[in-house]
């Protein structure tokens, strides 16, 4: 009753702030290729992932026997072909006030400013072999997770599109993504409460477009996590 009350509580501040208070309940727009105006108010459409939590088929995870990260082949590859390669995309677009290496055509990202979803910290972003780590590039549905739960039976294409759709990709900070390492919903959720319905239901939305399926645990857990959005 209490956390019926604090939700109602909840709903109602965002109600009286307007949009800007969605924030809280925000993603980072996938759509918005390389604008550079970092996080969104992306509202969480929680009957749509429900909806697709309910199309998931729910089977044990499989083995992990075979899974390499050169299985989804090399690292940041340029997939749109736009002359970028996937990493330096996603930074400009989800970084704020970037700066960029000359010459690159606007390419290759030297400095920014990232809010970080799974944190709330805002994070300075400088290129360089001891300061890029900051900022890493998440697969919102991991490698490895995805190799146990339908992903061995792609073909290499499938699978190079898979590690480089940027649906399935946000900056954050770099310490949380080697925390996360290739855990799913039952077992690592961003800190930042706040995010963790946007956190999911992108996951859900990934794990539908590939034909993904989740173990009992983890549509659980994602359930869970729905029912207090």
């Amino acid at each position: 009753m209490v956390g019926r009350r604090i939700a109602a509580g909840v709903l109602a501040a965002f109600m009286l702030a307007g949009c800007g208070a969605l924030e809280d309940l925000a993603g980072l727009d996938p759509a918005n290729g390389g604008t550079g105006s970092g996080a969104t108010t992306e509202k969480v459409d929680v009957a749509k992932a429900r909806d697709g939590l309910e199309k998931l088929p729910v089977k044990g995870r499989a083995p992990k026997t075979g899974f390499d990260r050169d299985k989804f082949g090399p690292a940041w590859a340029d997939v749109d072909r736009n002359g970028c390669d996937t990493r330096n995309d996603i930074l400009k677009r989800d970084l704020v006030d970037e700066t960029f290496k000359e010459g690159t055509h606007g390419c290759i990202v030297l400095t920014g400013i990232l809010k970080d979803p799974y944190s709330g910290k805002t994070i300075e972003f400088k290129r360089g072999r001891d300061t890029s780590t900051a900022v890493q590039i998440d697969h919102v549905v991991a490698l490895a997770d995805a190799w146990q739960k339908g992903a061995q039976q792609w073909d290499a294409e499938r699978r190079k599109r898979f590690a480089n759709d940027p649906l399935n990709l946000l900056a954050v900070d770099g310490s949380l993504n080697s925390q996360k390492g290739a855990a799913d919903a039952a077992t690592w959720l961003p800190p930042r409460r706040a995010f963790r319905c946007a956190y999911v239901a992108r996951q859900i939305e990934v794990k539908v477009k590939y034909e993904l399926w989740v173990t009992r645990a983890e549509k659980e857990a994602m359930e869970r996590v729905l029912d207090s959005c």
